[in-house]
């Protein structure tokens, strides 16, 4: 495994994403999971998954201590109380005495965005994590969250494959230090057995999967949560670290489409 550094935070590069799980697909998933050796678990209060996530960490072999769990607000919590209260139920639902990492989930048009951060950093402030950050925030909002924040924002999660390379956005975060997680590395699945993927792979013996996701991780301050439910694929997932693409290779696979990226995103919401 490799790890992404924060203020002395070292966190796997790879973590399991949960996003369209049910409670027991979650609870059954983070299990296996672990077992395979992952060590960064994404969960979020939108995703109504928490506990089977919790249940599955509780029931684990594998230390807390060990394991860097993150949840996520829901943007309807727009004032510091309302974040705080959730915060607190999103534990109880998890089982455990605080995450690693709180986000608010992505902006609301309605929300003070002083005020959303307030809220994080009281959360903070009560123990209930130990690093904030934000999701789906453009550079600009970005920026004006750290300005805001009195505790350091750890990361943006976004949106991050080789059709959607966030390439203004991941500049700023290399630059500033802030983390980048990449969730839907494989683009909703529209990356799998995609030709170009699929010949670069063989070189390494990989799959198209394992490529999407090494190129991923090859980014400086990035680390990704790709989901899946079966143990062929969550362990295929992980195992990404025994090879390295080459600069032609990584320049090859980066591919913006704003189409492709359209498309994959429907796809994936609706499962199709």
């Amino acid at each position: 495994m490799e790890y992404v550094t924060h203020a002395g935070e070292s966190v796997p590069a790879v973590g399991l994403g949960t996003w369209q799980m049910e409670t027991e697909t979650a609870q059954d998933a983070v299990s296996t999971a672990l077992d395979l050796g992952y060590r960064h678990i994404d969960t979020a209060q939108a995703y109504e998954n928490e506990r089977g996530v919790g249940r599955a960490i509780a029931a684990s072999a594998v230390d807390r201590d060990e394991i860097f769990l993150t949840t996520k607000v829901h943007p309807s919590n727009r004032s510091v109380d309302a974040i705080v209260a959730s915060t607190a139920e999103s534990l109880e639902r998890l089982g455990v005495d605080r995450v690693d990492l709180l986000l608010i989930h992505w902006p609301h048009p309605l929300a003070d965005l002083e005020t959303v951060m307030d809220g994080l950093n009281r959360a903070r402030e009560r123990g209930y994590t130990r690093h904030i950050g934000v999701s789906n925030f453009g550079r600009d909002r970005l920026d004006r969250a750290r300005e805001l924040s009195a505790a350091p924002i750890v990361t943006d999660q976004v949106l991050f494959h080789p059709w959607w390379p966030q390439r203004d956005l991941l500049r700023y975060c290399q630059t500033e230090d802030v983390l980048l997680t990449g969730y839907s590395p494989l683009a909703n699945g529209g990356l799998v057995g995609n030709p170009r993927l699929a010949e670069i792979g063989r070189r390494y013996d990989k799959t198209s999967a394992q490529v999407a996701i090494r190129w991923a991780t090859q980014h400086e301050n990035v680390m990704t949560i790709p989901m899946s439910t079966t143990s062929a694929h969550l362990a295929e997932n992980i195992d990404v670290f025994d090879f390295r693409l080459t600069r032609e290779e990584h320049d090859r696979i980066t591919n913006p489409s704003v189409l492709k990226a359209g498309i994959a995103m429907v796809r994936g919401q609706f499962g199709l």
